[in-house]
């Protein structure tokens, strides 16, 4: 079956670093364009990033350009998000997403929490 599993995540200082990844299974991981998104407390869950299906195009939100990188290893099937500068705005459930024109899947959210 699909399975987006996310990891990394954790407590972290303002102006520090964390590197999420998110590991994918159950389909052809090459054809999905892969997402970053993130749902604050009290929030709507918003687009961080995404990258194409052969990794040759990425989008960034404009509070993610500068900060964060997205990139994937399709011989691993796995994405990553490398955030620095983190803010305490920042502080979320950060999920992946694998989307085509036909069906997205989802994983589980991994929490990310900016705090001195």
């Amino acid at each position: 079956q699909v399975q987006l599993v996310e990891s990394g995540g954790g407590l972290v200082q303002p102006g520090g670093s964390l590197r999420l990844s998110c590991a994918a299974s159950g389909f052809t991981f090459n054809k999905y364009a892969m997402s970053w998104y993130r749902q604050g407390p009290g929030k709507t869950r918003e687009l961080v990033a995404i990258i194409q299906a052969l990794g040759g195009f990425t989008h960034y939100e404009d509070f993610a350009k500068g900060r964060f990188i997205i990139s994937r290893d399709n011989d691993k099937n796995t994405v990553d998000l490398q955030m620095n500068s983190l803010k305490p705005e920042d502080t979320a459930v950060y999920f992946c997403k694998a989307g085509s024109s036909a069906i997205d899947y989802w994983g589980q959210g991994t929490q990310v929490t900016v705090s001195s």
